[in-house]
């Protein structure tokens, strides 16, 4: 074969290939078009959310015992999420969820906000249900510090500030230096007037971490949610974070999501969930000594660090 025969023969081949690449890659943007498409007509499908009851004058409380009725709920009604949940988490309690992935952590703290309406039981805070209460005014008593730090492009004091408009420069200052997170932003040029870029650039995950929290801590809120909050950070920052959150929960009703379980230690009260049901409950020390599915998530991450984790956090 001649050198001029194999150049025509791999022109040709391109030239076949390439028509058949791009037919291929047409076929893959046709089917995410129908699958968005389907997802843009569920959505206009979908039920109105129910209207909002009419105010009487008086005011909802958001204070108070938290109590989960044998509820249950489901994204799909036909293949439930959680079922039959019932707990009680006292007035300045801290209640801990911990359970593997897609276990119905989250789905526990959406529908106490009201993301999402209970398909049967009900949940009530102070003994009222929060379907009584108004979506805004039941958030309003919510502080919530999630997995993914959220900042927004502007300086660091006006990221804290979020929490609650209007507070005193003195009273930022505050709730960062409660957080653990004054002195690294003092060491900044700008100090509180740095400017973030769009995800809290240019600081760490851990850094960002820190603001969200000041912001909860300014914010004061009566409930907090506190949702993976040192899942994605190094160990050292992770201690700072926790004794930030510590500090956060002083006197208020919390609730812990979480899958290290060294930030969950100290809690009043462990749900441990398993298929959208509570497996177990308890203090740290007495789901430990009852073996179960706790003490194995425990020493599934304890007990290559100690070799003893199980028997070791008993005693304590």
């Amino acid at each position: 074969m001649t050198i001029g025969g194999i150049q025509a023969f791999i022109q040709f081949s391109r030239l076949f290939t390439q028509p058949v690449g791009q037919i291929g890659g047409m076929l893959n943007v046709i089917q995410s078009c129908v699958a968005s498409a389907r997802r843009v007509f569920d959505l206009l499908d979908a039920a109105e959310i129910p209207a909002e009851p009419e105010s009487d004058g008086h005011k909802p409380g958001r204070e108070g015992r938290i109590v989960f009725s044998d509820v249950t709920f489901g994204y799909a009604r036909a293949d439930p999420v959680v079922r039959g949940l019932s707990f009680t988490v006292e007035p300045g309690r801290t209640v801990a969820i911990v359970g593997h992935t897609g276990a119905g952590k989250t789905t526990v703290v959406n529908l106490l906000m009201r993301f999402y309406e209970v398909d049967a039981g009900r949940i009530t805070i102070g003994g009222t249900d929060i379907a009584d209460i108004p979506r805004d005014v039941l958030r309003k008593g919510f502080g919530v510090v999630l997995q993914d730090a959220w900042l927004f492009s502007g300086t660091i004091r006006e990221n804290i500030e979020y929490g609650r408009p209007g507070a005193t420069a003195a009273e930022i200052a505050a709730a960062a230096e409660a957080s653990h997170v004054d002195h690294l932003i003092r060491l900044l040029p700008a100090g509180y007037d740095t400017m973030l870029g769009n995800g809290g650039e240019p600081l760490s995950q851990g850094q960002r971490q820190l603001i969200t929290i000041a912001r909860a801590q300014l914010a004061d809120r009566t409930v907090l949610v506190l949702d993976e909050a040192t899942s994605s950070v190094d160990s050292r920052t992770e201690v700072l974070i926790r004794q930030a959150m510590q500090r956060l929960r002083r006197g208020k009703t919390s609730f812990v999501i979480a899958h290290r379980l060294s930030t969950v230690r100290d809690a009043d009260l462990i749900l441990v969930m398993d298929h959208g049901r509570i497996a177990e409950q308890g203090t740290h020390r007495s789901l430990l000594a009852a073996n179960g599915h706790y003490a194995r998530l425990y020493n599934a991450q304890f007990a290559g660090r100690t070799g003893r984790a199980g028997t070791l956090e008993a005693g304590r």
